[in-house]
């Protein structure tokens, strides 16, 4: 293998590489290979013709053929590439690297991780000339035996879980690198076409080889979290005791994977599941604090009561005061009563309170015995024509005529809106506002009240 100095370049490390693999395996060599060039700058494409190489050194080189339908088939992971015809040839190449020659030349720059980064976009730079593609590896390389579709979804879902291979600390560090290398090739293919990442979040229409950058980055960071699924239900048990829905913090648990993947830094040398539970706490505990309550509290009013609660077992009187609470934890008084008011459990009426008794619930407890209901027996005394008149009582006498009018109210017969007007010497729309003002006051809570037993 060869070793990095400073004037190591992309191109001599490919070169190197594949020099190394013709050494260790002499009797296996590419029935296509050709020599090795003779000076380390020169990158050789693995599938270069010795007729296109010469063509290239003379700056002559023509591109192959636009309608030519190839197939490609790798026995490494599984992965079959088919490109059939020219429109499909932007999005699917015809050369691609495979993972384990990918490997051997990011572990050569991995030996300086304070340079991965320039030496990486250096690399990438050599590919992109090349026309060379990443591998994209086939799901069901790593993926077990799928579970029965007749089973509950937690259930399938552990089982496709428990069939996924786990990775090893060595095979873990290499796709780490190699997550890292993908996300500064697309970076770089970003720039290179004028842009950003909120362009590549938008959905906006994207170049082909944007497209395919963004395709491998994201099937290294889906390979990463389906070998890592196992820990989010080996974490959800703490949380067995809570009123959340298992499925529900598992789904929220899976999406916070991906952000552990985005923020992993494997120069730090801790492995991935270190920093992933985390950020699997983290979402247990988001959701929680966001659906856990029948009223949602925020929840930095949730954890302030956290303190607080934890202040008054400290000090030992569940009744102290706000001044000594705030003491005791540090927080501002009014965020302490806020986090007191505003957490407040929620019962329902038809609960019982006695598992024995059946018909005592919380609404019969809260009930006043002397209480007879919306009826009484003081309302037979008032008649319909009483308890009208006592509402219009309440109205202005033109209103009190507007609706007496309209209504035909006292025994008189119903006007329309032109009669009205003539009555009172007003225009139709003088009259409409009028009646509108007067049943806006009938039905305030004051008058309303007065009517309600009259009409029920």
């Amino acid at each position: 293998m060869a070793t990095l100095t400073d004037n190591t370049s992309p191109h001599s490390l490919v070169a190197a590489d594949e020099t190394h693999e013709e050494t260790l395996r002499p009797d296996k060599r590419r029935k296509d290979s050709l020599p090795r060039p003779r000076t380390a700058a020169r990158f050789a494409l693995p599938d270069q013709r010795p007729g296109e190489r010469a063509a290239r050194r003379d700056g002559t080189h023509s591109p192959p053929p636009r309608a030519r339908e190839r197939r490609c088939t790798q026995d490494t992971a599984g992965m079959v590439c088919r490109t059939e015809g020219a429109e499909r040839k932007d999005l699917v190449s015809a050369r691609f690297i495979t993972h384990a020659r990918l490997d051997r030349r990011l572990e050569i720059l991995a030996r300086r991780p304070e340079r991965f980064t320039q030496d990486a976009l250096r690399l990438s730079a050599a590919l992109d000339a090349g026309g060379f593609d990443l591998e994209i590896s086939d799901p069901d390389v790593w993926r077990g035996t799928r579970g029965s579709p007749r089973v509950s979804v937690e259930h399938q879902f552990s089982t496709e879980v428990d069939g996924v291979r786990t990775m090893g600390r060595e095979e873990e560090l290499r796709l780490a690198v190699r997550i890292d290398f993908a996300k500064i090739r697309l970076d770089s293919t970003l720039a290179r076409h004028g842009l950003d990442a909120e362009d590549l979040a938008n959905g906006s229409a994207l170049a082909p080889a944007v497209c395919r950058r963004r395709l491998e980055w994201h099937a290294m960071r889906l390979e990463m979290v389906e070998r890592n699924l196992y820990l989010v239900l080996i974490n959800v048990e703490r949380y067995r005791h809570t009123s959340a829905e298992r499925s529900d913090l598992i789904q929220a648990a899976a999406a916070a994977l991906f952000r552990a993947v985005d923020g992993f830094d494997w120069r730090r040398g801790l492995l991935f599941k270190t920093y992933a539970v985390y950020w699997l706490c983290q979402a247990f505990r988001n959701h929680l604090y966001n659906f856990s309550n029948t009223v949602r509290v925020p929840v930095y009013l949730q954890k302030s009561l956290k303190h607080v609660n934890a202040a008054i077992q400290r000090l030992g009187d569940p009744h102290a005061s706000v001044e000594a609470i705030a003491c005791e934890t540090g927080l501002r008084p009014s965020t302490i009563a806020s986090a007191r008011t505003a957490v407040r459990r929620t019962r329902s009426l038809d609960a019982r309170l006695d598992d024995s008794d059946d018909t005592r619930n919380l609404a019969s407890e809260l009930a006043l015995k002397d209480d007879e209901g919306p009826y009484s027996i003081t309302l037979e005394d008032v008649s319909i024509e009483a308890g009208v008149e006592a509402v219009l009582c309440k109205l202005t006498d033109r209103e009190r005529r507007v609706v007496e009018m309209r209504f035909g109210i006292h025994g008189g017969r119903t006007h329309i809106y032109s009669e009205v007007a003539d009555e009172l010497g007003v225009s139709l729309e003088r009259v409409r506002q009028i009646l509108l003002r007067a049943l806006s006051k009938m039905r305030t809570p004051q008058l309303r009240k007065m009517l309600e037993p009259l009409v029920t």
